[in-house]
């Protein structure tokens, strides 16, 4: 399903916890739009992998976020084909790997990081006509005004499931770094994830990514058919 007519400018703002689907939907959304693509969790990535080149204590707020205010993203957003690189190196595929993985939480939570990546986060969406950004606190925080706000989520197994094939991990062992990663985000102090009071919730457990697109663009087709 496409839209019915093309939107000068829009800003779908997508969130969720892990394994709901968000990068992959994001990613086929921003096609269909037109658009371009940001990842903002790979933006905190991106820092956490220089925090631990840096060698910085994950306990220390102060050590993180100085090397944080001192690292250099370069963001591709292209929907087909979206890079990071910190400080000049190519770091998209150590941060998805375990350690960086297991990592991020700490270092999302700290909040001159998410004071700088939030700012970084609304120039980018300010500087593209059309574009999905995905996260954990777009709707509430980074994009308050999007277009369209929608909260992905599914049942813990689906999401265990699906993260375990993606990394080739065991489905137990990723279900429960999932839930203690859902319970650091959520209970962080600054900008916990949580459901914005304007998005739609959509359960993503059964569906099928075409599905789940076709879904949001119907959403997307009601809200600039207004």
């Amino acid at each position: 399903m496409a839209l019915q007519e093309r939107p000068e400018k829009c800003v779908v703002a997508v969130d969720g916890p892990s394994g709901s689907g968000k990068s992959t939907v994001s990613r086929r959304l921003a096609a269909a739009v037109d658009g371009v693509y940001l990842d903002t969790g790979a933006m905190y990535r991106a820092v956490t992998w220089a925090v631990l080149q840096g060698g910085a204590d994950l306990t220390d707020p102060e050590a993180i976020a100085k090397i944080a205010l001192e690292t250099e993203l370069s963001i591709g957003t292209d929907p087909a084909a979206p890079h990071f690189a910190a400080n000049g190196t190519n770091v998209d595929a150590p941060i998805r790997g375990p350690e960086v993985t297991s990592a991020v939480s700490a270092v999302a939570a700290v909040p001159a990081v998410r004071k700088q990546l939030v700012t970084l986060q609304q120039a980018i969406i300010a500087s593209h006509p059309r574009i999905i950004v995905e996260g954990r606190d777009i709707a509430s925080v980074v994009a308050p005004d999007a277009d369209l706000k929608v909260y992905l989520t599914a049942s813990a197994a689906a999401r265990a499931a699906r993260r375990s094939a993606e990394d080739a991990t065991d489905v137990a062992a990723t279900e429960a770094d999932l839930a203690r990663r859902d319970k650091l985000d959520s209970s962080r102090a600054v900008d916990p994830l949580r459901q914005a009071s304007d998005a739609l919730e959509v359960d993503t457990t059964g569906m099928g990514i075409d599905e789940v697109v076709a879904h949001l663009l119907e959403l997307l087709n009601s809200k600039v058919s207004k």
